[in-house]
């Protein structure tokens, strides 16, 4: 099921003018090769993650992606679901490590959902008295439809919740990408990646957070 459309998407991107590759850190590469560090970080447990939790532990079951009363991921309450304490704490952790990075960030790129923005802000906190950019990008979500917790909230209430960080690059108050009937596909996920890289490409950062 998760790799339905994958070779569509494999054979579309092979068309496409900029080439992604991916380096161990200690290759050798040519001095003019547009080289990133990119420290990919994912977020820490959220509510909706809790809740499915609690409803495993309980021997209840659903149906991924569909309005069924028993799936906890369509709960209006977790909405964009925030992180919980656990998750708090797990963003936390990795602080040490990050601070211990030979070439910090200078650029840190967020997703607009509440838990990846609460969570980047807590990992690279100690990077925002330096003023290095902390950037909301559309364009780095996780996969979503259907599970309202994968819906963004307003640009207007994030902004001022975040006030840290950047959403000039969000065209919409509204969330226009998730929709209620279905779940993004492969094709889709991989143009909203591929914007990303393309925007990732023309920046003139190195090390980057995101």
């Amino acid at each position: 099921e998760h790799f339905h459309g994958m070779q569509e998407l494999y054979d579309e991107m092979r068309l496409r003018p900029l080439r992604i590759k991916v380096f161990p850190l200690d290759h050798q590469l040519p001095g003019d090769t547009n080289v990133k560090v990119v420290h990919f970080v994912r977020h820490g447990q959220g509510f909706h993650n809790l809740m499915a939790d609690l409803y495993h532990g309980a021997g209840r079951k659903w149906t991924q992606y569909t309005h069924s009363e028993d799936n906890p991921y369509i709960m209006p309450e977790i909405t964009d679901a925030p992180l919980t304490d656990k998750g708090r704490q797990q963003a936390a952790a990795l602080q040490e490590t990050v601070r211990g990075l030979d070439a910090q960030p200078e650029l840190v790129v967020l997703s607009p959902n509440c838990r990846a923005l609460q969570t980047g802000v807590i990992v690279f906190d100690h990077l925002r008295e330096k003023n290095i950019p902390f950037i909301a990008h559309e364009m780095v979500r996780e996969e979503n439809g259907v599970h309202v917790c994968d819906k963004r909230r307003p640009v207007r209430q994030s902004s001022r919740e975040f006030p840290m960080v950047d959403f000039s690059l969000l065209e919409d108050d509204e969330d226009t990408i998730f929709r209620d009937d279905r779940r993004e596909n492969k094709m889709e996920i991989g143009e909203r990646i591929y914007k990303f890289f393309e925007f990732l490409h023309k920046r003139e950062e190195k090390h980057v957070g995101v």
